[in-house]
């Protein structure tokens, strides 16, 4: 019986064409990398990392590797008449979105692992704020010690997101952080500790799901030198 060999069309072009870039310079190197046979079975795509955002800083969250930006995670400084507002925030590129609460979608949710994106609530289609703090008088922040959103002290909690491929709409997840110290100055960070997406349209994911049979893993590291060619990987595995 003759096999034919099957592409899965759930991918996005770009990963296709990485991947085989990936598996013809492994070849030509004569290394065997199984891990490049998995996307055809796959169905989650997660990518470890680690990326501090401090203030006036930024991330760009590229989450399906198709150099285009779906995200941008950052720490900015809002001025208004009563004083100022310092937030961690999640900006979905257009067309994209960040899961916001119950009570407002303008306040991005803090899911534990295990929790099913989408989650019922409302996705914010602009600026979504993670944590704040405020110098004056601001509403009910009305103190410099004022430490507030649903993302205060979090620690490996989980942004719902969505977002396009191909103008269709995919669910994924950003793990995050948040750090915050009193002394000797008020300020805070976030740490980007993975992100994944579901290669299937309008599929939920689950929250921190990183291993089974439905899970790519991508190093960023170790694909970036099997892109460089042979030569390359060959001075990759004398690292190892």
């Amino acid at each position: 019986m003759r096999r034919t060999s099957r592409k899965p069309s759930n991918l996005s072009e770009s990963l296709h064409q990485r991947l085989n870039s990936y598996a013809l310079a492994a070849s030509a190197a004569g290394v065997s990398l199984a891990a490049l046979a998995q996307p055809a079975e796959g169905k989650i795509v997660y990518t470890p990392t680690h990326r501090v955002i401090e203030p006036k800083h930024h991330y760009s969250l590229d989450l399906n590797h198709d150099r285009t930006t779906d995200f941008t995670l950052g720490y900015g400084t809002q001025m208004v008449t009563s004083g100022t507002i310092r937030s961690i925030y999640a900006l979905g590129a257009p067309g994209n979105a960040v899961e916001g609460t119950a009570g407002s979608p303008f306040l991005a949710a803090a899911f534990d692992a295990g929790t099913p994106i989408p989650n019922r609530h409302r996705f914010s289609h602009s600026w979504a704020r993670m944590a704040y703090q405020c110098d004056g008088f601001i509403g009910s922040c009305a103190r410099t010690t004022s430490f507030k959103g649903n993302w205060t002290h979090a620690k490996n909690r989980y942004l719902g997101l969505k977002f396009k491929i191909h103008g269709k709409t995919h669910y994924g997840w950003a793990r995050l952080s948040i750090h915050w110290e009193a002394y000797p100055r008020y300020r805070f960070a976030a740490v980007l500790t993975g992100y994944a997406y579901e290669t299937i349209p309008n599929k939920p994911i689950i929250a921190g799901k990183t291993h089974g049979k439905d899970v790519i893993t991508l190093q960023p590291a170790t694909l970036g030198h099997l892109a460089r060619g042979a030569y390359a990987i060959l001075a990759w595995r004398g690292e190892q």
